[in-house]
C-alpha cells in the first residue's frame, strides 16, 4: 500500500473526503480503515469553522496541508480533522468513523469496553479510542513515525448529507462505505 503524503491534501476538500474512504489511518499503535468522512470548505460553507472563527482562518494560513486540526466539540468530544489546502480549495476533512484493524484492545480500554462496532463509530468515539486530544492540534502527523495514512480503495462509496450540524446541512458532503458496521449512522 502506498503512503499518503501531504500532497494528497492539496485537492479540493470534497474530493479528499471521498477519496479517504477505504484508506487506513495509523495513530500511535492503533489503526483502522476509514469508513466515514465529511468535507468542509473554508469559503462559502457556513458550517466550516472558518465562517465564524478567525482562529480557524489563521490555522489554514499558518499550517501545511495534511496537518491535524483537532478541536473540542461542545466541550465534550475532541474531533479529528485534516487540513486541506491547495489551488483547488481550502478546508477540512472530518474523520467520522473507522473500522478498527490494529490495537483494538487498547481502543476498547480507552472506550470502557464497548463492543467492537462502536469503538470508533463517530468522531468523538474515534478520538477517544485512538487517544487523540487537544495536544495533537496542529501536528504534522503524516511526518511522525508512529502516525500516518495508507491509500486504500472502497468500490461502493456513497454520499449523503452531513450530520450533527445546523448550517449548510443540505450539502451531500458526507461520504462512507455503506457496508461497514462501524458507521456513526447509516446512509439513507
Amino acid at each position: 500500500m502506498e503512503t499518503i503524503t501531504a500532497d494528497f491534501f492539496t485537492l479540493d476538500p470534497v474530493e479528499c473526503a471521498r477519496n479517504l474512504i477505504g484508506c487506513s489511518l495509523f495513530w500511535k499503535g492503533c489503526s483502522g480503515r476509514i469508513v466515514e468522512t465529511e468535507a468542509y470548505r473554508a469559503i462559502g460553507d457556513d458550517a466550516c469553522h472558518t465562517f465564524l472563527r478567525p482562529s480557524a482562518r489563521e490555522f489554514i494560513a499558518s499550517h501545511k496541508p495534511g496537518d491535524a486540526y483537532v478541536y473540542l466539540n461542545y466541550g465534550v468530544h475532541w474531533l479529528f480533522n485534516i487540513l486541506v489546502k491547495g489551488e483547488a480549495g481550502e478546508g477540512f476533512v472530518l474523520i467520522r468513523a473507522l473500522e478498527p484493524m490494529e490495537g483494538a484492545e487498547e481502543m476498547s480500554r480507552r472506550r470502557g469496553g464497548v463492543k467492537a462496532s462502536l469503538l470508533t463509530a463517530g468522531p468523538g468515539r474515534l478520538t477517544q479510542a485512538l487517544g487523540i486530544g487537544g495536544g495533537d492540534h496542529g501536528a504534522s502527523f503524516l511526518e511522525l513515525s508512529e502516525c500516518g495514512m495508507l491509500r486504500g480503495t472502497c468500490p461502493g462509496v456513497v454520499a449523503g448529507l452531513r450530520i450533527g450540524i445546523t448550517k449548510a446541512a443540505d450539502l451531500p458532503w458526507r461520504f462512507g462505505d455503506p457496508s461497514s458496521a462501524c458507521l456513526s449512522r447509516p446512509f439513507k
